[in-house]
């Protein structure tokens, strides 16, 4: 089993995919538009969201971050997006500290990145896409 995140923009998604690989690395495998979808998936998508991202797919290390832009076919109306943290762990303090002030840029910081009692380093942020993160960098365990 794999989980993923998969977030939803409101016509955002590609400059925040662009965003997170210059951030995070990695591939972008996937940035379909509404446009390159077969018609009886695209009929309800007015032409001016035809160009909108249906579907994003950004790999990190064999890890997976998925999106797309919302569409005004869509039944629910959007809301930001909220009640979830996109959770990146890191291995040492020094890629907590390139990562979060990155992710950071033109966001706001809600935890500063800091030492904790668990972590070399912990901190969240809301990304400058509406987007809540949280870096983490774990102390080893003792033996």
């Amino acid at each position: 089993m794999l989980l993923n995140t998969y977030l939803i923009f409101n016509g955002d998604c590609r400059a925040a995919f662009e965003f997170y690989q210059r951030c995070l690395g990695g591939e972008i495998v996937a940035l379909h538009p509404y446009s390159e979808a077969p018609e009886e998936c695209a009929q309800d998508v007015p032409p001016e969201h035809l160009d909108k991202i249906m579907h994003a797919r950004l790999v990190v290390d064999g890890q997976v971050l998925m999106g797309s832009d919302t569409t005004p076919a869509c039944p629910a109306p959007y809301e930001g997006i909220k009640g979830a943290h996109v959770s990146i762990s890191v291995d040492t303090p020094e890629e907590a500290e390139r990562i979060f002030p990155a992710l950071a840029d033109n966001g706001s910081v809600v935890m500063p990145l800091e030492e904790t009692f668990w972590a070399l380093r912990f901190g969240m942020l809301v990304d400058r896409f509406g987007v809540s993160w949280m870096i983490n960098c774990e102390r080893e365990e003792a033996p």
